[in-house]
């Protein structure tokens, strides 16, 4: 058996289609989706992250007011340059992109994110209101993970998930949005992190795994049941001499190994990856729905 690849790009370009027609909708009353990007420092991960982001807004016919500001960016600078986007009527959504320099505390700056437009889910309002089901932003790569299983046919309700790894950004929203009982979640979950001991004991009995740690390949080919749906969010660079650029992108699972053992299986890159930048806009126009007179 070889697993049927999870392809994020022609679910992500289905999703955006319909984002098109709702954007077309709001411009009919006079509203253009408009989405504030902060970009502080010089990475170029974050740079190329940023970039695509803003690409795809235009595609879409969105909005999207580009902030950059240098690494020595103060912490006054960068909060005076938030409190212009929560004010702007024009930005329905704000994204912050991480990491930032260490001088900036993230935390902080997060939180003087208004809410209502908190697009990437990250505020303590809208991680509450997640947690109690109440109306909220989810964070986009959970998110993303979500629509990928439903659109693809996989059932959460009554199935078995295990999410190995509990970040804020990926592991615990994603485990407490299938525990919850609506149509995309109604699972029964089990997360494992650096604790864990035999993580393999738990994945093995997954119906549906999810990883997101950050380490290239650790789950391998025995760590994995017959059929079982396999999520990788990890996206990790290894050497390779034979690349022009020295290095190869990989994820968190050893996909040669776990392929024909999964009934379906993302890819990496081509996955979730795509999926985060596409609920970055779902929640903008979301957001730009609900703000709207």
């Amino acid at each position: 058996m070889s697993a049927e690849l999870l392809e994020g790009k022609k679910i992500a370009a289905e999703i955006r289609a319909e984002l098109a027609v709702e954007i077309g909708r709001l411009k009919e009353r006079g509203i253009t989706p408009g989405l504030g990007v902060v970009l502080v420092g010089d990475d170029p991960a974050s740079h190329s992250y940023v970039t695509a982001k803003e690409q795809t807004c235009r595609e879409l016919g969105m909005y999207s007011d580009d902030n950059r500001l240098p690494a020595t960016a103060t912490r006054t600078e960068l909060l005076d340059r938030i409190e212009r986007l929560n004010n702007d009527p024009h930005i329905h959504g704000i994204l912050v992109q991480l990491p930032l320099p260490r001088h900036l505390n993230e935390t902080e700056v997060l939180n003087a994110v208004r809410p209502d437009k908190d697009v990437d889910g990250f505020h303590p309002v809208n991680v509450g209101r997640m947690v109690l089901g109440q109306p909220s932003f989810w964070p986009c790569t959970p998110h993303g993970v979500l629509q990928m299983l439903a659109r693809s046919g996989v059932p959460t309700e009554g199935a078995h998930v295990v999410v190995v790894g509990r970040s804020p950004i990926v592991g615990r929203p994603l485990a407490n949005l299938l525990l919850q009982k609506m149509p995309l979640g109604n699972a029964t979950v089990t997360v494992c992190h650096t604790a864990t001991r035999d993580v393999g004991h738990f994945t093995r009995q997954a119906d549906i795994l999810v990883v997101a740690v950050g380490r290239p390949r650790m789950i391998t080919g025995d760590m994995v049941r017959e059929g079982a749906v396999v999520i990788d969010v990890g996206v990790n660079r290894i050497p390779d001499p034979s690349k022009r650029s020295g290095f190869r992108l990989v994820g968190d699972v050893d996909f040669d190994a776990v392929r024909p053992k999964a009934s379906k299986i993302t890819p990496v890159p081509g996955g979730v990856g795509p999926m985060t930048i596409t609920m970055l806009l779902y929640n903008t126009v979301e957001a730009a729905r609900r703000q709207a007179p």
